[in-house]
């Protein structure tokens, strides 16, 4: 059985979403249909940085098993081994919760 480990290139990011809520702030419980998806994720693995236009590699700024929060539409979702995956280019990325 080979595990298969998704590796972005340059300045891409691989993140896992974090489960949506449930109920809303009044208590109504959300059938999965009417859930959001969520814009926080955890950062499972990162590129090795930006190239700038004079050759020089910039390392990201995130790092693997950060928490953040993204933009509405960022990203392309890929599925990997039944496990829904994001990558997204580290502009999208908003911030670092912590």
């Amino acid at each position: 059985l080979t595990v298969m480990r998704l590796v972005p290139l340059g300045d891409q990011v691989v993140v896992k979403r974090l489960a949506a809520e449930a109920k809303t702030a009044g208590g109504i419980v959300l059938p999965e249909s009417a859930r959001e998806k969520p814009r926080e994720a955890r950062v499972l693995s990162i590129g090795d940085g930006r190239l700038t236009e004079n050759g020089v590699r910039v390392p990201l700024q995130v790092n693997e098993g950060d928490r953040v929060l993204f933009s509405d539409y960022a990203g392309t979702e890929v599925n990997v081994e039944g496990e829904e995956l994001l990558i997204v280019r580290e502009a999208d990325i908003l911030a670092v919760l912590e």
